[in-house]
């Protein structure tokens, strides 16, 4: 099993880095792969809601020139995915934004019933805000969301100031053995238990 872990911060190794670099550790532990890719310091075009991906081949977003459609694909063809953000002005990073508008229009239906958490990282506040934002992708797509005993929220400023946050730490750590016995729960079971009965989804509009 595979787990991708996604840096929304444009800064490669730094505290968002080193937040999922422990994530990727216990997972290890439990015998599964975790491959972070960097999306914090790509220049990402944002969504403009086309809607060339509904009908292209394979969903593909009509931008090629940068790596969402690439990345993308490997979040869909991995078991789960983590997506990490630090803290701009009590938000997601932009380039974050602009990646997840674009991953999620374009791969939503293949992201359903996948484990997938979201982890802010933040100065001092504003993160409550950012792992709501957060979220509301992992909703919307209908992820499954291993639980832990806080928001995954830990602190830090300067060049992996993170780890010196014991219980924003504790609380990645515990997600992460909670993704993987999830993951692990799904794979025994997947044969023995079918997913829930779908149906076509109703769109209902507000104004008329």
């Amino acid at each position: 099993m595979n787990v991708i872990a996604i840096n929304g911060s444009p800064h490669k190794s730094g505290n968002t880095f080193a937040v999922l670099g422990q994530m990727a550790e216990e997972l290890a532990k439990e015998g599964i792969d975790t491959e972070i890719l960097h999306v914090g310091g790509e220049l990402l075009h944002g969504c403009t809601g086309c809607g060339h991906c509904r009908s292209a081949q394979d969903n593909l977003c009509v931008f090629t020139n940068d790596c969402l459609n690439e990345t993308a694909g490997k979040m869909r063809r991995a078991n789960g995915f983590i997506l990490g953000s630090p803290t701009y002005y009590g938000g997601i990073s932009g380039s974050m934004k602009c990646f997840l508008d674009r991953a999620f229009y374009s791969s939503s239906k293949y992201f359903k019933y996948k484990v997938a958490s979201g982890i802010a990282v933040v100065r001092r506040a504003g993160s409550v805000d950012v792992i709501h934002q957060l979220d509301n992708y992992l909703q919307l797509s209908e992820t499954l969301r291993p639980p832990s005993q806080y928001w995954n929220v830990v602190y830090g400023r300067s060049d992996a100031e993170v780890l010196k946050d014991d219980e924003g730490m504790q609380t990645v750590r515990k997600n992460a053995r909670a993704m993987a016995w999830l993951l692990k729960v799904l794979d025994f079971s997947k044969e023995s238990i079918p997913f829930p009965a779908q149906e076509e989804r109703v769109m209902t509009n507000f104004i008329r």
